[in-house]
């Protein structure tokens, strides 16, 4: 079928340390697996360690001796995101790949973190803001690539600056754009700051298209006790090889973004068939929302105060 047989090759990472959250499953699982079957050694921060413990062994099975290990994160606590920079810190080993990948999608009712905010922007955006800000002197030591995971809905909707919490009126699908532009305009703006201040980072980002991933399948953790009607329709065309990827082709976008030495700081990374949702990885446009860059310098301030966490000027 078309795309089954899409690819790309992972240079060499021997000596890496990597870092991908949202490795438990799905796409994250995919993009650790192949980073340690390149040599890399990678850090799997995960909220449920029995899952994580299950991708640990579907990697080791898959690549033998493969260097992975488990970390606790839960990046919906602020507490735990702290937890784990300061546990990574006091390890002091320089960190050369960051794949900021995990997140939630459509909670069907309005959630909260623990630390009060809506949960996809809570989740998707804040958390991964401050584990970023936290991890940066070891990022800095490693001259880090840091790849940020968006999605198509960032093309769509908008951040929500009068009710970023969405307390008025909860709509799942504009939440979830909002936590997604968010997202891209601070891997946007850390990749800009780090030019000006010389922190020798590169940060870009990715998407994976449209896929069958479980972002939208039945999550009890956030109140979806069943397949949404989308995953049903996306799992029917990409089993027929119709406009959309599979769950191995959407990883790679993050792969290239994150370890090809031709993907560039400032980019925006996606599959390169009809509308962005399936196909090769390729460099495209960014998206409207992400070009405003007094918007990703509004983003970068108002986090910094909401996460209490801020990155040196």
């Amino acid at each position: 079928m078309p795309g089954r047989n899409i690819d790309i090759t992972v240079p060499r990472l021997d000596g890496k340390r990597a870092v991908v959250t949202g490795a438990s499953d799905g796409l994250g699982l995919g993009i650790a697996a192949r980073l340690a079957a390149a040599g890399a050694e990678v850090l799997m921060p995960v909220r449920n360690q029995e899952k994580g413990a299950a991708a640990l062994d579907e990697i080791r099975r898959s690549t033998p001796g493969a260097n992975v290990s488990l970390r606790a994160l839960d990046l919906s606590s602020l507490d735990s995101v702290t937890a784990l920079g300061k546990n990574l810190l006091e390890e002091d080993r320089p960190i050369h790949l960051l794949v900021n990948n995990a997140g939630v999608m459509t909670p069907p009712d309005r959630q909260l973190t623990a630390d009060g905010f809506e949960l996809q922007f809570g989740t998707n955006h804040l958390g991964h803001f401050a584990l970023t800000a936290h991890l940066l002197p070891l990022l800095r030591a490693g001259q880090a690539r840091v790849t940020s995971q968006v999605s198509v809905a960032a093309n769509s909707n908008a951040i929500n600056w009068d009710d970023l919490n969405w307390e008025r009126s909860y709509n799942g699908m504009r939440a979830y754009s909002q936590s997604k532009i968010a997202f891209g305009l601070f891997g946007l703006e850390l990749e800009r700051r780090s030019r000006a201040l010389g922190w020798g980072i590169t940060s870009n980002l990715s998407h994976p298209g449209v896929a069958p991933t479980s972002l939208l399948a039945a999550r009890p953790e956030v109140g979806r006790d069943k397949d949404t009607l989308g995953v049903r329709l996306i799992r029917a065309l990409s089993s027929r090889g119709i406009l959309v990827g599979t769950v191995r082709t959407a990883q790679l976008p993050a792969l290239y973004a994150a370890a090809d030495p031709g993907a560039r700081g400032g980019s925006l990374y996606g599959p390169s068939g009809p509308g962005h949702m399936g196909g090769a990885p390729a460099e495209q446009n960014l998206y409207s929302r992400l070009r405003v860059t007094e918007e990703a310098r509004r983003v970068w301030d108002v986090s910094q105060e909401l996460v209490g966490v801020r990155f040196p000027d």
